[in-house]
């Protein structure tokens, strides 16, 4: 039996084009004989509303494989008996550079120095390094590794913290103990209800001074009037990607709070992203048709 896969665009084709058991259609949501016989979905990157009411038209469909990590829009969403795969691998990479890019801005002061070029002065001055800070990273699935591995090659030291304890990682419940002990706290957790305002005013209260908080998670993680409120008082410094809300309104504090680096959700746009997400989502949807779960198959709260 061959699949009906329906996907975004060309470079989804192309990908499926080797997969055993798979055709691949470029979807048309105008087309009721087309969404009749879909039996998977590979929704474009960041699109959710028109697709989950179009999947009332497809009463074949058995899987919908995202091009992204994040899953939290589509949890509770899918019809009954549709599974839900994730792209878990594919932008890990791309985040943790935009990670140590911002952790390298701040300590090196490249804004302070771009700030002093613009204005004609010759600002010399020391700066902090990355070299022997102690990073504790919240959240040791794909990306946090990607973070060990290049915090080592900066003589960097790295604390995995994952739900659970095991070999190599500290649990959740260690936290508390853990925040004060390092200079930059990385936000790499998924969007769930237990992660929502999981940096609260009492979670950085812990932190140490002068740390930094690095949200490269979603913007909900980190409550943001706590936040807000650690940065005017210069205490603590950050480097967010995400916000709550997103995109920030006019006139928000985050505008204009000191002690911040601020990137519009970009930390995983770059230009091969649709090559590395397509080969993580080729390889899922070729174990699927091949009659297994995909390795990245979402299993109630991710």
């Amino acid at each position: 039996m061959t699949l009906t896969v329906l996907v975004p665009d060309d470079h989804g084709v192309a990908a499926l084009s080797t997969v055993d058991g798979v055709r691949a259609v470029v979807l048309d949501l105008s087309d009721p004989a087309q969404l009749a016989g879909a039996d998977v979905l590979v929704p474009p990157f960041l699109s959710v509303c028109k697709l989950v009411s179009a999947m009332e038209q497809m009463p074949k469909l058995r899987l919908v494989q995202l091009l992204t990590a994040g899953a939290e829009a589509w949890l509770g969403r899918l019809p009954e008996g549709v599974r839900l795969s994730n792209c878990r691998g594919a932008h890990g990479g791309s985040t943790a550079e935009w990670v140590f890019a911002a952790l390298l801005s701040i300590y090196r002061e490249l804004p302070a120095f771009d700030a002093a070029r613009r204005a004609g002065e010759w600002d010399y001055h020391v700066t902090d390094t990355m070299q022997d800070k102690r990073m504790l990273v919240v959240g040791a699935g794909d990306l946090g590794e990607q973070l060990r591995r290049r915090f080592d090659a900066f003589d960097a030291h790295t604390t995995l913290v994952g739900t659970r304890a095991r070999d190599g990682v500290h649990g959740v419940d260690e936290l508390p103990a853990l925040l004060g002990e390092h200079d930059a706290v990385i936000m790499v957790v998924p969007m769930t209800d237990a992660t929502r305002h999981m940096v609260d005013a009492e979670f950085l209260s812990r932190m140490r001074d002068g740390a930094i908080l690095v949200n490269a998670a979603r913007g909900p993680v980190v409550h943001t009037e706590a936040l807000v409120a650690e940065l005017n008082s210069g205490r603590l410094r950050a480097a967010l990607d995400v916000t709550d809300p997103e995109p920030l309104p006019p006139g928000h504090p985050l505008w204009t709070a000191p002690n911040l680096l601020l990137t519009p959700h970009v930390a995983g746009s770059v230009t091969v992203r649709e090559k590395r997400a397509w080969g993580i989502a080729a390889r899922q949807i070729a174990q699927f048709a091949a009659g297994k779960d995909p390795d990245n198959l979402i299993r109630g709260a991710y």
